[in-house]
């Protein structure tokens, strides 16, 4: 049986659909059949980050509204065997998406793959909702600032109280912790939170700490996921919260201030 993920937060611009591309990513290349779904009607931005944006001739809602099958409006990645995507609307209103809908195609995702991961839209609203509502797991997407992690903390309680698991009462939805763009220089000075504040905050097992990064803003831009780029310690660190997320045991890097030789002063070193 498929296992639903949502990446999820509550504020925008944290990084959910750069990491929703990169689990997503992570997962086909360990040989699991994978498909990242974008929620975000209206807006759609998965397409960009994973360079199918020319290809997209159906959406999810033309799914829903039975405007074409799921095979003609799934895209599958040229460059990752077992990944495809399917994109959302921009046309659309945020309406469109109907929890009836939605659990229909889930339902028929769940007959071809291994992982639907389900990149939301930030805050509470409808695509939101719907993208959690029938997740197996959830991925919690924060920045190490205050703001963000208080939104991700009212995120955790819709998660308890209004997912298909918690109506049931059923197990509940497996929680994890992706901090982005952390910097431990800034928290060394105290700008940011460290990693202890938003864990001891937010209480959810930690799967990743994600560097801030220039590989993150050149990868989205020539439309690649950025675990592709393994060289990059973003990459590096999403592949490492992928490894994590399939229960390996892997230690966490790029938590304290990297000295830089004489070589990196001079020239800059690779982030």
């Amino acid at each position: 049986m498929a296992k639903i993920l949502v990446v999820t937060s509550g504020k925008g611009g944290v990084g959910k659909t750069t990491t929703s591309a990169a689990i997503g990513t992570g997962l086909a290349m360990r040989g699991y059949k994978t498909v990242i779904v974008d929620f975000d009607v209206g807006l759609r931005n998965l397409d960009l980050i994973m360079g199918c944006e020319r290809r997209v001739v159906y959406d999810f809602v033309n799914v829903i509204n039975g405007e074409a099958s799921l095979n003609q409006a799934l895209i599958k990645d040229k460059r990752i065997e077992n990944l495809s995507i399917l994109a959302a609307s921009q046309t659309r209103d945020k309406d469109a998406l109907t929890q009836e809908g939605v659990e229909k195609v889930l339902n028929e995702l769940r007959e071809q793959f291994d992982y639907i991961v389900c990149d939301s839209p930030a805050g509470i609203e409808k695509g939101a909702y719907l993208a959690m509502y029938f997740a197996d797991e959830a991925i919690v997407v924060t920045n190490p600032e205050v703001s963000s992690v208080r939104d991700s903390d009212r995120m955790l309680g819709l998660l308890a109280s209004k997912s298909r698991r918690a109506e049931k009462g059923e197990e509940s939805v497996k929680e994890h912790l992706l901090l982005t763009r952390y910097n431990p220089e800034r928290v060394s000075k105290g700008e940011m939170l460290s990693v202890t504040d938003v864990e001891e905050i937010l209480a959810i097992r930690l799967l990743g700490v994600i560097p801030e990064s220039q590989a993150v803003l050149k990868a989205s831009n020539q439309g690649i996921p950025v675990i592709l780029d393994d060289i990059s310690d973003a990459g590096q660190a999403y592949s490492d919260a992928v490894d994590r997320l399939l229960g390996k045991d892997v230690a966490h890097r790029f938590l304290e201030v990297q000295k830089k030789g004489i070589i990196q002063r001079l020239f800059g070193g690779r982030e």
